[in-house]
């Protein structure tokens, strides 16, 4: 049987020629034989010219995720060959980090993290999902091969997104062993412990470590009682490796406990607080009450998981921003974040500059900041670049 094929409109192939990974239902001209949910489906645009080679998914309303703009089989050995190229470009001697980043490493709807000897996996897509299985034996036998040892894959397809895909939330081994309740890697120098079944993403932040090595680089040459505040702080990273005081503010007390554990594991008890609040209410009672800290960190959830919530998250982000520069010393650091995929990089810088014109202070953009190299951005799909920061000064 041959296999099945999309025809795009005239005039709507342009995107795919520039190899954007989605094609969206509007832009489908007709469907020529009977694909399956999840199956392999060949792109040809209206004059049957051959464009690329994805899976679909009538479901969703992105419904063709590009694999391939070659004309070749999509098979196993093909599988292994993308999965080998996406673990070869990182640094595999890192104790922690991200194997597959999805479209950004041209694999749509697949998230690998490695932590130890463990990997966890997400499956986005209905085509993942089918495909689960196998591709967490490929995934283990690549690192095998590549001389790390893996002991088990635990999946962690337990995100909103999945449900758009028609999918409900599942987790559970994959492959090999499962997982400890805590699993302990190092990096910086530091001991950290994530919890893979129930932590927030696959389990901690890897996207944001570079940023944590530049708060604690900061914190280095501030005063010897210094005050950094670590807000949305989830289980302390940021605060871990700082110097001075150290108040760590989180609403889950769980995740408060894991960081309050990992302090102590580290021997960094002394000059860190832990204290459970809703970060909006505990800024302003702080920027009420006078308190005043060298740095702050502002690492919120997602506000904006659509276009329909970008103002009311925007908002949001004022909120914080604004009651943590008046919060700030002269001279102190703001390392602000969002991660809503929603917010725009310009959309953000011109909230927090709204926020810092409501506080009649001067500020300086230091440096723009953004996920860490395991966390690539592919060109041809901005769609990727999720996470955005700013490190500003207050002057």
């Amino acid at each position: 049987m041959s296999e099945p094929v999309i025809i795009i409109k005239q005039g709507r192939e342009k995107p795919i020629i520039q190899r954007h990974p989605w094609v969206f239902s509007g832009a489908i001209e007709r469907i020529e034989g009977d694909p399956a949910p999840g199956a392999i489906i060949t792109v040809r645009d209206s004059r049957g010219q051959f464009l690329a080679r994805g899976y679909w998914n009538v479901r969703s309303q992105i419904q063709v995720r590009m694999l391939t703009w070659v004309d070749e089989t999509i098979d196993a050995a093909w599988w292994r060959a993308r999965l080998r190229a996406a673990a070869t470009r990182r640094d595999l001697r890192l104790a922690a980090g991200r194997l597959v980043n999805a479209e950004n490493d041209f694999l749509p709807g697949l998230i690998a993290d490695y932590y130890g000897e463990y990997i966890v996996l997400q499956a986005l897509t209905l085509h993942i999902d089918q495909h689960k299985t196998a591709l967490a034996a490929q995934l283990a036998e690549t690192l095998i091969a590549l001389g790390r040892p893996v002991r088990g894959v635990y999946e962690r397809s337990d995100v909103d997104v999945r449900g758009k895909e028609g999918l409900k939330a599942q987790s559970g081994v994959l492959w090999g062993e499962e997982p400890p309740p805590l699993i302990e890697f190092e990096r910086d120098g530091l001991r950290r412990l994530v919890d893979v079944r129930h932590g927030h993403k696959t389990g901690y932040y890897l996207d944001q470590m570079t940023n944590h090595a530049l708060l604690w680089r900061l914190s280095a040459d501030l005063p010897a009682q210094s005050r950094i505040l670590n807000t949305f702080c989830y289980t302390g990273a940021f605060g871990l490796g700082a110097a001075g005081q150290r108040i760590n503010v989180d609403a889950s007390r769980d995740a408060l406990a894991l960081a309050e554990q990992t302090h102590t594991l580290n021997g960094k008890d002394a000059g860190a607080e832990f204290v459970q609040a809703d970060v909006f209410d505990y800024l302003r009672e702080q920027a009420t009450a006078g308190e005043r800290f060298d740095a702050i960190v502002l690492d919120p959830p997602k506000f904006a998981h659509n276009a329909g919530q970008v103002d009311s998250a925007a908002r949001g982000y004022k909120d914080i921003n604004l009651n943590a520069f008046r919060c700030l010393k002269p001279g102190g650091w703001l390392l602000t974040f969002s991660c809503s995929g929603a917010i725009t990089t310009d959309l953000f810088q011109k909230i927090v500059f709204g926020a810092l014109a409501d506080t009649d202070r001067q500020g300086q953009i230091v440096a723009h900041l953004d996920a860490a190299p395991d966390h690539p951005i592919a060109l041809t799909f901005p769609e990727g670049s999720y996470l955005k920061g700013l490190l500003v000064r207050v002057v």
